[in-house]
Formats: C-alpha cells, sequence, structure tokens
C-alpha cells in the first residue's frame, strides 16, 4: 500500500541525515505540515534541539502580502520555530530524497485568530467562547479558511495536500493543561457542548424554524443530568444525541451544521483545485460520522467524495475502530477514490507501531487504499525501527 508519514518541517530542517532517514523506511511520500496550529513538540533526533514550541497558529512559509493586504482575518507567520520558508526547505530536502511532497493543512483549528477576534469563535450554549475553533458559519471567517486552503495547500514541491480541520470544531482541543475531564463526555454530549450560538448560527437555526433561545435552553437541559453525574456523558452514536435533546432538534442542529459544513467542503477543495495544476490530488481528514467535529471533521460521505479525491481517516484505536471509520464509507467509494488509514506508530502516544503490518492488512481489508503514519518526527527510534520492519 502507498504510504505517507506525517512531518513537520522542523523535523527536517537543520538536520542533514533527516530526509534519507524518512525515506529509508520504506514510505514513499511525506505529508508536511504548510499550516498549523499551536503545539509543543519533542523531536528526538535533530542536532540542534529537542523540544520546539511552536507559539501560536501559524504558515509555515511567507504568506502572499498581495492575497491578504488589507483584510483582518489573515494568516501569520511562524515565529523562530519555523522561520522563513520553512516549508519549503523541508520540501526540497525530502523532494531530493525521493519522497514525493503532499502539504499538510490545518483549517478551523486557531487560537491565535479567537484570541484576536473573539468574535470568531464557536460559542456553546451556556455563552462561552472557545478560541481554539473558528465558526465556520460567519463569512469572514469562511472566506478567510477558503483562501487559506489554497494558499497552504499548494506550494512548491507539492503534489498533492491534506486538508485538516475543515468542518466544525467543538469542544476537544487536545489544549494545554486540559482539565475538562472530570466528567465523562462522549459523542452526545460533546455534540452538544459543541453546537454554536454565535449570532449567525443563531440566524440558522432561526431560518430552520427554531428559536435560538428556545434551542439553546433545551441544550442546557438536556446537559443538566450529564454534568450532575444522572446520566451518562459518555453514551455514542446519533440515538445518544437524540436521547438526550430529543430527535427533532438533533435533526434540525444537524442540519444546519451539515450544510455549513458541507458547502464550505466543497468551497475549499474547488479553491485549491483552481490554483493547483492538473492532477494536483486533494484528500481530506474526515469522520464519516457527520455529527462529529475537530481535526477529522464529520463529513457526509457521498457529498465530499463527490469533490474531494478522498479521505484520510482516524483508523488507530483497534479493529473496532477501523471498521466504524472505513465500513460506512463502502458504498461511496469510486474508482480512483483514496482512502487512507491514519495510524498512530508514536508508542508514547499510544501508538502501536509493533502491530502495523497487521493493523494495514485488516485495513486494507476494510477497504483502506493508502497507509498515513502519525507521526515519524515524534516517533522514537525503536519506533521507527518497527515501522522499517513493517513496511518492508
Amino acid at each position: 500500500m502507498r504510504t505517507s508519514a506525517f512531518v513537520y518541517p522542523w523535523d527536517v530542517v537543520g538536520d542533514p541525515g533527516a530526509a534519507e532517514r524518512i525515506a529509508a523506511l520504506g514510505v514513499q511520500q511525506v505529508t508536511l505540515a504548510s499550516a498549523y496550529h499551536s503545539t509543543r513538540a519533542l523531536t528526538p533526533r535533530h542536532p540542534r534541539h529537542r523540544i520546539v514550541t511552536a507559539e501560536h497558529s501559524a504558515v509555515l512559509y511567507p504568506p502572499d502580502e498581495q492575497r491578504w493586504r488589507g483584510r483582518e482575518l489573515r494568516p501569520h507567520p511562524a515565529g523562530d520555530w519555523a522561520p522563513g520558508d520553512a516549508f519549503g526547505t523541508a520540501a526540497r530536502a525530502l523532494a531530493a530524497a525521493g519522497l514525493d511532497v503532499h502539504t499538510w493543512v490545518v483549517l478551523a483549528h486557531n487560537s491565535r485568530l479567537g484570541a484576536g477576534y473573539p468574535a470568531t469563535s464557536v460559542v456553546n450554549a451556556y455563552g462561552d467562547r472557545y478560541p481554539w475553533a473558528p465558526c465556520i458559519a460567519q463569512p469572514a471567517v469562511r472566506a478567510y479558511l477558503v483562501d487559506l486552503a489554497a494558499e497552504a495547500a499548494v506550494r512548491p514541491c507539492a503534489g498533492g495536500t491534506e486538508l485538516e480541520s475543515l468542518g466544525w470544531y467543538g469542544l476537544a482541543h487536545l489544549h494545554a493543561h486540559d482539565k475538562i475531564a472530570g466528567v465523562p463526555l462522549g459523542d452526545a454530549a460533546q455534540y452538544l457542548m459543541s453546537l454554536c450560538f454565535c449570532a449567525h448560527c443563531q440566524d440558522g437555526y432561526a431560518g430552520l424554524g427554531a428559536d435560538p433561545a428556545v434551542l439553546a435552553a433545551a441544550v442546557r437541559r438536556a446537559l443538566a443530568p450529564v454534568f450532575e453525574g444522572d446520566a451518562p456523558g459518555d453514551a455514542a452514536g446519533l440515538p445518544a444525541i437524540e436521547k438526550l435533546l430529543g430527535a427533532e432538534l438533533t435533526a434540525l442542529t444537524l442540519t444546519w451544521r451539515t450544510e455549513t459544513a458541507g458547502s464550505l467542503q466543497e468551497r475549499a477543495v474547488a479553491a485549491v483545485r483552481a490554483a493547483a495544476a492538473p492532477g494536483f490530488q486533494v484528500l481530506m481528514h474526515a469522520d464519516p460520522a457527520p455529527y462529529r467535529c475537530g481535526a477529522n471533521a464529520g463529513v457526509e460521505p457521498a457529498r465530499v467524495l463527490a469533490h474531494a479525491d478522498g479521505l484520510v481517516l482516524p483508523c488507530a484505536g483497534g479493529p473496532a475502530a477501523r471498521e466504524a471509520m472505513l465500513t460506512p464509507l463502502a458504498p461511496h467509494r469510486r474508482e480512483g477514490t483514496v482512502l487512507a488509514a491514519n495510524l498512530t506508530v508514536v508508542s508514547g502516544m499510544g501508538g502501536s507501531p509493533g502491530t502495523l503490518a497487521e493493523d494495514a492488512a485488516h485495513a486494507a481489508a476494510l477497504g483502506a487504499t493508502e497507509l498515513r503514519l502519525y507521526h515519524v518526527g515524534l516517533a522514537s527510534d525503536a519506533d521507527l525501527r518497527a515501522v522499517r520492519s513493517a513496511l518492508a
């Protein structure tokens, strides 16, 4: 199976051996970050550093000033963790090692945007803002995300892109020093806590026939027994959401969210294609359950696969997780559709590089056509030895 490894520019820039070391794993491609959120990352083999702190969401190349001139919402270049055209420098080194380079573009996950422009953020039913989560219903946010997708995806040396967080982001953030696990919040509670009640979303609910204030109150009532410990907060699936909120309101909110996300996904893919040369591959990180949000945005499979070339799906966590991701997509596959199973190969992050061969075979049996390995820059030498052995 064709395999791509996720890489940050700072894994490669300043390390003369990095590109050849990655190629020696047996991968054919790298998915190299060109726009990324704030993070703190280990670099266990780099000759100059061991920890990289990306202080804010940034593009890892010089943004086009002509494109962004006069616009409030605009990308910011990285600081000293990825100065200049770090993406370009890394991409050239990786291409010289014989690897295909595709861009890795993080979109609706941006704490700097929320800090600088609070009104752009998702607002939950209690009035709390999520500064890491831009509301994708807002016209200015949508315009920003579409242009960022086109610019960050189509970079020199890149033959394709993977668009992450192209949809709703919600409560879950993997934020530094997160302290939200005191009450278990599964699919149902996460969905309710991620519903947006900014002015644009309130207008959207009203357009579908709901009183936004009544809807917000219903969400709070539905969550009350979860926070009081009288109802399980870890229930999963659409029926669990309907049990808390009711079928009618669940359907209404899901209609608003899927249409908002689906139209944005179509616009972003079209913008990338317009900016790219023919044959440029456009994939999206996704979850086939439309109500989910986050890095792997919930999608309507038939709709998104009519526009994108395929999906990258989170397949770590064992056979059941892979089945949940890949099985729903079988009816929607067409000739040439890429279904890439994303497997974590960092033991310290819950990955299982020792079972990579078996996990890949299972994913292929379920319809996966390619593999993604998260994340070779973060993995230990022992993890990489296991990856090399499995791919051989």
